[in-house]
């Protein structure tokens, strides 16, 4: 299930396939795509590194007795393919409020290290997106020969004034392939995860889905 919040409240609420249908949300086609900032860690490539690195036994029967008693100690594991939202989102989301200025959402951003962050009112339901990317535009900042007072009136605007808005949300029960399918027509890096209130619970992007891809349990591609 898919909802779409802007600074009035929710403007809809429906499947994939109706929101779809509407026009005015896919944000990439009213400004320029956002090119996602990574926050992707270096796990899986440090781990692949490791595995290629080690020394193997000069010795071939070692080595074959290392194996057969490695199976034995095997533990079959049930496997439970993601299919949901909930079981990959990040929880932990940062939000920012829609009373912060420019400067103090790109300190914020890029203290916790993440690329962009739902917009929040003061009831904590979600009104827009904001992303680092955004911030940077070159339609959006002055040139460097710009008066200071340029630059300054610049970092004091309101998030609410820049932010990516209406923006579509996604259910936790919502099946990811879905989203995925949302991800790709909107241009959007990720999507913020809302209950039935409108309240922020968590953050899917294209790199939580991405690292599901490649991680066990996998990502149930067809299910």
């Amino acid at each position: 299930m898919f909802s779409v919040y802007g600074v009035s409240g929710q403007l809809f609420r429906g499947s994939m396939e109706q929101l779809r249908q509407i026009g005015g949300v896919g944000a990439a086609a009213r400004t320029q795509a956002i090119q996602p900032v990574g926050r992707d860690g270096q796990d899986a490539r440090d781990n692949i590194f490791a595995a290629f690195t080690r020394q193997a036994p000069s010795d071939e029967a070692h080595r074959t007795a290392l194996t057969a008693y490695a199976q034995t100690q095997k533990v079959v594991l049930p496997r439970h393919p993601l299919r949901q939202v909930d079981a990959l989102m990040s929880r932990d989301v940062i939000t920012l409020p829609d009373t912060v200025t420019v400067l103090e959402a790109w300190q914020l951003l890029a203290r916790h290290g993440v690329g962009q962050a739902p917009v929040v009112n003061q009831a904590g339901t979600l009104v827009g997106l904001l992303s680092r990317a955004d911030l940077l535009r070159p339609d959006r900042l002055p040139t460097p020969d710009t008066n200071v007072l340029v630059w300054r009136a610049l970092l004091a605007q309101s998030v609410s004034d820049i932010m990516w808005t209406p923006v579509p949300s996604v259910a936790p029960d919502t099946d990811i392939r879905r989203v995925a399918h949302v991800l790709l027509d909107t241009g959007l890096p990720g999507l913020p995860v809302v209950d039935e209130q409108g309240l922020v619970t968590g953050f899917v992007s294209r790199s939580d889905i991405l690292r599901a891809v490649v991680t066990d349990p996998p990502l149930d591609l067809w299910g």
